[in-house]
């Protein structure tokens, strides 16, 4: 190793140049990653393959101006020097550089990156007086010649530059080594790569106008954005405020706000989001981007616009009746830009012969409404005209009233299902690409011929659990990836085993391969409303991890002994097993055996071919287990309602599909208490894993936090639970669960899963977080009421389960004196991987909505809204706005606006009979109802009040089509509660819970003043009890409410 010196010119916070003179380390081994290294290079990971014709080697400049050609996975053999690599982070910032580091981490592009500035022989220095991108370019030069004779002239190596003084002088310096421009070697190596040609095309001509643009402008459209050190220091200063830019999607052209970061919560007027109004002050930020706010004088100050807009929202809003003025500021300036690839659409050929002379210029409409309009310059507007393309933007200049980009590729023709669903993918940033080669290489084999078995080896290292517990699964009908089982069994001292079995993915999915890198870029499985999109190959998710019945898996597990009286955790075990489900069950049969339903029989396979008494005994056995599940269940649910456990409320909706995979019906899934059996067992081995992998590794463990919400987005709940007679206490969790469960209206059930709806709208999104990030006390789980939590019980579909998993084998270990098998990530190397995680589920979470959405309005589309009875339904007023109502209608499980006033400015009106419409008239909007008032009289509108509705679906060209609901009558089409809700299992249930508790307090009670003991100082200042009182029995069992919809 030899040591030098690197000089750098920096750029202090006040904009001055400072030298920098930092050590730098040459080495003579720096690894190749090419499979034709002739000199034993150290090399792991992604290799070069031999088969290629060629390596290229792409200068600085051709990887910052068209990285997206070089991510084509038909381009193979790249090798990106780390000077180009360098170049690309310095000054196309960070979301740049992270794609170039994604694509060299993904397994499907044959690329890698060569450290040319670390190797001896290959690093050049730079010469005094010599420019920054002439020497980049020579940097790359000599380091692409070492490699060719590094590789002992056995692979020709092409260096692509847009250099023309580099081509006319190293062209022909080296045999086997060609310098070429980067047309010249798409032109000449990849002709029939036609999406290449016309991606290239469309980005130089995006920069050729953008260039003559900028010299034919003079005159400003917006204010010119300060520079970044001048905002990081007003950031610092106060004088400026850090945010992400979030769009009002429904008026995007007037409202637009900023979520507050970082230090500008000392500010006491910004505790909410500070507004930005029209687009002017929002210079040129777009939806994502993190901006530098200028707050407003007050008395600039504007309020939210609180008329309904088409689709109106189910987002997280606080209820403002009067639209009162809040801070309000303008973007000074781009902190980081958050642009991505925009699904978007040509306008009417009218609109295209309208926009000007040059047809080649165009704006096109993106599908996000948050989006403003791009310019591209493509001949193919007339051709595409029914397509929906991906565009990127690449500039947005002062002088320019639109953002600049291009063409990228066709995605196919509007309002087909396939490129609808390749929309949503892309707006939200998903990636389906099938799994690489070299992902499937690394599979284990499993096929009639050659099944796959036990290993004799790994048997010996775990618990074999096949012929001791009877386990089983309870899944959705047709689930494939079975990632958990359950057994319980009686002991031999009467005490009971509680057992949560889940599949051991890290046993074929180790770490730093490629399957394990591709399962962390995608982060979780995709479940759309017709299909899902798997984080693991099939040959894991749907077979060799999947718990299937019948077939000996490895597992890992976590044992309870419970105590056969009260259920309270007198033991637990962790560690690796081997088990056989003998049941893979469905929620509707095993709720069926609950419900003393032996008709179901037929449905579970595994009892088919028996004779009548070994099916009767195992059937009874089977039977028990469910009740016994179920039974300790109800226990530990009622114990942790007492901490404050959330019971929350979500709609999922279940597309059923017929034999030719056409839409037939849209259901709500029903509630059944064996749902939440199951989730009980899934939350306890969760917790109990957290609080495991915590004590072994304090500071570097994976866990699950949920803040507690803000309080102002409790106001809209609190208004609606006032119009019924509720009152809603929102100070603690146990304060609102308690609360929301006394607002109960026996003459609706529909009026309390509206409020636990509203309830959950509010909340906080949970996190994954690394326990060396935070502090202890913000580990809680609000929802779940859990002091520590984390998720363990579906590695199959959850990278955060994998991670954790690893932790957990790691603390089995550490408590066996051993070493880990695989290393542990440090804080901060967990704190990204964390951060990237949290972003793919909610991107994740939005596909699926906007899935559901799609299918909702397929449903509708074909059919006559008035002559069709299944457009026709009864609906709830849950929400009042200034020219309308927002409806949920529990058949179709919509939620939507519902207009009082029309474009015409007329009013609804309403029969004698309750059919309503529209007549001129006005609207007078109060707390709990709004009144239509017109010659006819007036009639009003109430909340929780049910009425029925129209549903149709309003098209869009460029848009996602949306649900439209008209009230077509001031009466219920149903009267109130029979639509079909499944709530006897529940009501049932709760009232066990309740008896449960009530029991646990006398008997608490009782044995407390049978002691008669004294109480400490301390116990009496907080309020606590000795012994085995309420406190120590929430902290050792307080778990969480069940619906994990949104919190968990």
């Amino acid at each position: 190793m030899i040591k030098t010196e690197k000089v750098l010119h920096l750029r202090c916070c006040k904009g001055k140049s400072v030298r920098v003179v930092r050590e730098h380390y040459l080495r003579e081994s720096v690894p190749c990653n090419s499979s034709l290294c002739q000199a034993q290079c150290h090399n792991e990971g992604k290799l070069l393959s031999e088969s290629a014709t060629h390596y290229v080697i792409p200068d600085w400049k051709v990887v910052q101006d068209y990285l997206e050609i070089l991510e084509f996975p038909e381009l193979r053999g790249i090798v990106f020097m780390q000077t180009a690599c360098q170049a690309v982070q310095h000054q196309k910032g960070r979301r740049q550089y992270n794609k170039l580091r994604n694509l060299l981490k993904d397994a499907r592009h044959e690329c890698v990156m060569f450290f040319n500035e670390f190797q001896l022989y290959s690093y050049v220095p730079r010469e005094q007086g010599e420019p920054l991108e002439k020497w980049q370019t020579r940097c790359i030069y000599y380091a692409t010649v070492w490699y060719y004779n590094h590789l002992a002239g056995l692979m020709p190596v092409v260096m692509v530059t847009e250099d023309v003084e580099a081509i006319q002088k190293y062209g022909s310096e080296t045999d086997g080594v060609f310098v070429v421009s980067f047309k010249s070697y798409l032109e000449n190596f990849w002709p029939d790569l036609e999406a290449v040609h016309e991606l290239y095309e469309s980005i130089v001509q995006s920069r050729k106008e953008r260039e003559s643009e900028n010299q034919e402008k003079n005159g400003k459209e917006y204010a010119e954005h300060l520079p970044l050190e001048i905002l990081e220091a007003g950031i610092k200063s106060g004088r400026y405020i850090q945010g992400v830019l979030n769009v009002n999607k429904h008026r995007s052209q007037l409202e637009a706000f900023v979520r507050i970061q970082g230090l500008t919560n000392k500010r006491s007027e910004l505790e909410n989001d500070m507004l930005i109004c029209g687009t002017k002050a929002r210079n040129r930020a777009v939806q994502g981007d993190v901006v530098a706010v200028e707050l407003l004088p007050r008395n600039e100050w504007k309020g939210r616009v609180s008329v309904l807009c088409e689709n109106e929202p189910e987002e997280k809003t606080i209820e403002e009746t009067e639209s009162e003025p809040m801070a309000t500021g303008k973007i000074v300036g781009i902190i980081q830009r958050n642009w991505r690839d925009y699904v978007v659409s040509f306008p009417p050929k009218e609109d295209i012969q309208s926009q000007g002379k040059n047809v080649r210029k165009i704006l096109v409409t993106p599908w996000d409404y948050r989006i403003p309009k791009i310019r591209i310059s493509t001949q193919q507007a007339e051709s595409l005209k029914d397509c929906r393309i991906i565009v990127r933007i690449d500039s947005w200049d002062s002088t320019s009233l639109y953002p600049n980009g291009h063409f990228v590729k066709v995605l196919g023709r509007a309002g087909d299902l396939e490129t609808e669903i390749a929309a949503i993918l892309v707006e939200n940033s998903v990636s389906v690409s099938p799994f690489s080669e070299a992902q499937v290489h690394e599979m284990p084999v499993n096929t009639p011929e050659n099944p796959w078995k036990i290993d004799k080896e790994e048997q010996a290292r775990r618990v074999d659990l096949r012929n001791t517990h009877l386990v089983f699964s309870i899944d959705p009908k047709g689930c494939e990836d079975v990632d958990d089982a359950l057994s319980v069994r009686r002991l031999a001292n009467e005490n009971l085993e509680l057992g949560v079995h889940i599949a051991d993915v890290t046993h074929f999915v180790k770490l730093n391969s490629y399957t394990d890198l591709e399962a962390r870029s995608r982060a979780t499985t995709c479940y759309l409303a017709d299909r899902r999109y798997d984080m693991l190959p099939t040959v894991l998710s749907a077979d060799l991890c999947s718990l299937l019945g019948g077939a000996d898996r490895y597992a890992l597990s976590v044992l309870w002994e419970l105590d056969k009286t009260n259920y309270e955790v007198l033991k637990v075990w962790f560690g690796r097993t081997i088990i056989r489900s003998a049941y893979m069950m469905f929620y509707e049969a095993a709720q069926a055996l609950l419900d003393g339903n032996l008709s179901v029989m037929d449905d579970i396979s595994e009892l088919k071919g028996l004779d009548e008494k070994d099916k009767c005994r195992k059937l009874n056995d089977l039977i028990w287990a469910v009740e016994k599940l179920t039974e300790i269940a109800r226990h530990v649910r009622a114990k942790r309602d007492l901490g404050g456990a959330l019971e929350l409320e979500g709609i999922e909706l279940l597309v059923q599909l017929d034999e030719k995979k056409n839409i037939s019906d849209l259901v709500p899934k029903q509630p059944l208490e064996v749902h939440e059996t199951v989730a009980e067992c899934m939350i306890l081995a969760n917790h109990w894993v957290a609080k495991k992998i915590t004590e072994s590794s304090p500071h570097q463990a994976l866990l699950r936090r949920h803040p507690p919400p803000q309080q102002e987005f409790f106001a809209g709940l609190v208004e609606c639970a006032k119009a019924k007679g509720f009152q809603i206490d929102t100070r603690s969790n146990k304060a609102l669960a308690d609360s929301l469960d006394m607002a109960e209206d026996p003459d609706d059930v529909l009026v309390n899963k509206l409020l636990r709806s509203m309830a959950t709208q509010a909340m906080s999104n949970a996190l994954y977080f690394s326990t060396g990030s935070c502090s202890e006390d913000e580990f809680y789980h609000y929802g779940l009421a859990l002091e520590k939590y984390t998720h363990f019980t579906s590695p199959i579909r959850r990278y955060a389960d994998i991670v954790v998993h690893r932790l957990l084998m790691a603390a089995i270990m550490k408590d066996k004196k051993l070493e880990p098998e695989e290393p542990l990530l440090s804080n901060k190397d967990l704190a990204e991987l964390c951060h990237h995680i949290n972003n793919k589920n909610r991107a994740a979470q939005r596909v699926q909505k906007q899935s559901v959405e799609l299918f909702q309005c397929m449903y509708f589309k074909d059919k006559d809204p008035s002559s069709d009875d299944r457009c026709t339904s009864d609906g709830i007023i849950y929400s009042i706005r200034a020219n309308g109502v927002l409806v949920f209608v529990p058949r179709y499980g919509i939620k939507g606006a519902a207009f009082l006033k029309n474009k015409e400015g007329l009013v609804i009106s309403a029969k004698p009979d309750g059919t309503c419409d529209w007549k001129p008239g006005s609207l007078r909007r109060l707390r709990d109802k709004i009144i239509s008032t017109t010659t006819d009289g007036s009639v009003t509108f109430s909340l929780f009040e049910h009425i029925t509705v129209r549903i149709s679906v309003l098209s869009s060209r460029s848009h996602p089509d949306s649900i439209k609901l008209d009230i077509i009558s001031n009466q219920p089409r149903n009267t109130p509660g029979t639509e079909p809700t499944h709530e006897t299992s529940h009501t049932s249930k709760t009232d066990l819970v309740r008896d449960v508790i009530r029991s646990a307090e006398e008997a608490q009670l009782a044995q407390e003043h049978a002691k008669n003991t004294l109480i400490r100082d301390e116990d009496r200042e907080y309020c606590q009890t000795q012994g085995n009182s309420l406190y120590s029995l929430l902290e050792e069992i307080k778990e969480l409410a069940l619906l994990d919809v949104k919190v968990g």
